[in-house]
């Protein structure tokens, strides 16, 4: 009798591992293999001085991957041809994206921060001067601001006036920016905090630039993963979703911001 309990506890011992063992793998099966587009900008995806890449988006697919069971596999591509392959159903899944009624026909997105954009100014500027109003009454001082960028219905009736006066410089991207700044060829920049705080540490101006937020209508910008609705099945979006939101509840979206940002910014990208 000893023995036949023996071994039915061993026969219902090795049925509850292969139990767990098929529902793991069902569980990644009915996620899958996911091909995740990063493109490189600000604290978002990066290189570290030794070429290794990190940033927020890399850490929070890679806490989505380890927590949902999905397969994450990444290529850096440009944003351009981010949104044109999500568009024709060429890409799986992207990170950062801002939702528009014409990329919802396409993608779903689910939202992991928010943000908005900030004033910088050089520190060389007198008190007077480090206001809109400030700025914009004394004609000696330009601003610089990437090509074709929208900042909030506040600022950009600012940089219009600006651009009246000639005090308005246009650059192909932020990087551009911050090197106009520097020089003193400009003597302040819009920008989100996931673009200027790591460029400013590269550039070695945290103490030469003061952040301002000087908008009281500013809207906040709402950032999301993009998931194919061509290619990404329902379920898989919703085991997504609950899967950021609990990150959000226990903490860990806000650590990753800290990592990358600072604990004075992290937490209002959690308002959403």
């Amino acid at each position: 009798m000893r023995l036949i309990l023996c071994c039915a506890l061993f026969f219902l011992a090795a049925e509850s591992r292969a139990d767990h063992s098929r529902i793991d793998h069902n569980n990644g099966a009915a996620c899958g293999d996911i091909t995740v587009a990063f493109y490189e900008h600000g604290a978002l995806y990066y290189r570290t001085p030794d070429g290794k890449l990190t940033g927020i988006d890399k850490d929070v697919i890679d806490e989505l991957g380890r927590r949902s069971g999905c397969h994450f596999h990444s290529v850096l591509e440009s944003r351009v041809r981010i949104w044109s392959m999500l568009a024709s159903g060429g890409l799986d899944m992207s990170v950062s994206g801002i939702a528009t009624p014409e990329r919802q026909k396409t993608s779903r997105f689910i939202t992991y921060f928010s943000t908005r954009n900030y004033v910088l100014f050089s520190k060389d500027l007198p008190f007077a001067t480090q206001s809109l109003e400030g700025f914009l009454d004394d004609k000696r001082y330009q601003v610089a601001v990437v090509r074709g960028f929208k900042h909030g219905q506040e600022y950009d009736e600012w940089l219009d006036k600006l651009r009246l006066q000639g005090r308005m410089v246009d650059a192909a991207d932020f990087n551009a920016v911050i090197r106009l700044l520097k020089i003193g060829r400009v003597h302040a920049a819009l920008a989100l905090p996931t673009s200027w705080v790591p460029i400013l540490k590269q550039e070695n101006m945290t103490e030469s630039v003061k952040v301002m937020d000087l908008s009281s209508k500013t809207k906040l910008i709402y950032a999301g993963l993009i998931l194919s609705r061509q290619r990404i099945p329902e379920s898989t979006a919703v085991l997504i979703e609950k899967t950021i939101r609990e990150m959000r509840e226990d903490g860990t979206l806000e650590s990753i911001f800290k990592r990358h940002i600072g604990a004075d910014l992290a937490h209002d990208m959690l308002n959403y």
